[in-house]
């Protein structure tokens, strides 16, 4: 008999596959067989500990790709500063970073969060058509929220 892990797994990548978010079946399918082929006890405990580190410098690295390649430059840094959307998209990016940093603390101290954070985004990618980027930015705005309703009586 399956596990409820492998079970749920199963209910995830099915659910990745009517949402086509391939994504989410790629993730999905790596940990099943790291699962089904038992090594995943090792593996699983390096991901909770390091995963998360490990994508943020991934998308980093996504992010700078154009730098490096040249496609942006200090004249189109320069430029950048002369549109009002620029400076929007400039505090946007200082308050997401921000958010995440509190979702990283967050999901450390209270990992049981990460259930209802995935079941969150699974929703949104399922049912909106969202991007499976939710947990770590879902993560920093309960964080806020969380630290926001201590002032509420």
């Amino acid at each position: 008999m399956a596990s409820q892990s492998v079970l749920f797994l199963l209910l995830l990548v099915t659910v990745g596959f009517i949402a086509k978010n391939n994504s989410l079946i790629i993730a999905v399918s790596v940990l099943l067989v790291f699962k089904i082929f038992g090594t995943g006890v090792k593996f699983f405990s390096i991901l909770q500990t390091k995963g998360i580190n490990w994508g943020v410098t991934i998308i980093t690295i996504a992010v700078l790709a154009p730098i490096a390649s040249g496609e942006i430059g200090f004249k189109e840094l320069a430029g950048a500063f002369k549109s009002s959307y620029a400076w929007i998209a400039l505090i946007s990016g200082i308050l997401v970073a921000l958010l995440a940093k509190g979702g990283v603390t967050l999901l450390a101290k209270d990992p049981q969060i990460t259930t209802a954070l995935v079941l969150g985004t699974i929703i949104a990618v399922a049912v909106f058509k969202g991007v499976a980027v939710g947990p770590l930015i879902g993560a920093g705005i309960a964080y806020t929220a969380m630290r926001i309703m201590r002032f509420i009586p």
